[in-house]
């Protein structure tokens, strides 16, 4: 058994057994391994993110919290590069990126073999140049369009003029290597696109945004913007 299938057989064994913990003993027995090779992988994939936990006592183990994961996917050589590719693009400063690196770390650690060397050499040939996005920012911006908030934010616009205003994200926008977030301004009672990198401050004000509609603003602050191709299948079961 590679090293990746063993970490999928031993988060799948995690699985079956949710919320009950294993010992480490009975993970060994199961995966015909030592004892010492399934503590080395339940500290890696700890590390890497994965919701496991120990509980110490009578009746204590290992265990995973299944709610907060997916079940294993296996990657073709192909797909596997074509994540790291994609991860190893990922702006410092882009939305989600911090998602994205600690992603990027649990394919790593899952890549073995020609795949993994290949993985690397690829990750080693792409560089970005950082934009200038406040991480504060990124981070409002972030929570503001998954909890559907209504966001305070300082903008400097395009003619060097300040404003603040509040406004009800839709979505986000990415165009020429640059992030637009897509809301109605409240202050002009209309859809708008700001520049990521020209907002001064933002903070969620912690108030409902009222649900839009996110094709029906395209039109008027990005006309032709259409769904990246990698997200088809996401849209498409939404």
């Amino acid at each position: 058994m590679t090293r990746t299938d063993r970490l999928y057989a031993l988060v799948e064994e995690l699985r079956a057994a949710a919320p009950r913990p294993l010992t480490v003993s009975t993970l060994a027995r199961r995966l015909e391994v030592s004892e010492r090779t399934v503590q080395r992988d339940l500290k890696a994939m700890t590390e890497t993110g994965v919701p496991i936990y120990s509980a110490s006592g009578r009746g204590g183990g290992w265990y995973i919290d299944s709610a907060m994961t997916l079940p294993p996917i296996n990657f073709t050589s192909r797909e596997a590069l074509a994540v790291a590719a994609a991860l190893a693009a990922a702006e410092s400063s882009a939305p989600f990126s911090d998602g994205a690196r600690g992603a990027m770390r649990k394919i790593a650690a899952s890549l073995s073999g020609q795949v993994s060397i290949a993985a690397h050499d690829l990750a080693a040939q792409i560089v970005a140049m950082p934009s200038r996005i406040d991480p504060t920012v990124r981070a409002a911006v972030e929570r503001a369009v998954t909890e559907r908030e209504v966001l305070w934010l300082s903008y400097l616009d395009a003619n060097e003029q300040a404003s603040e205003r509040e406004v009800e994200p839709i979505g986000l926008l990415t165009a020429q290597g640059r992030w637009y977030l897509l809301a109605w301004c409240r202050v002009r009672r209309a859809s708008r696109g700001f520049r990521l990198d020209r907002i001064q401050a933002a903070a969620p004000t912690g108030r409902p945004a009222p649900r839009r509609v996110l094709a029906d603003m395209l039109g008027s602050a990005a006309p032709g913007a259409v769904t990246p191709p990698a997200l088809d299948s996401l849209t498409t079961h939404a």
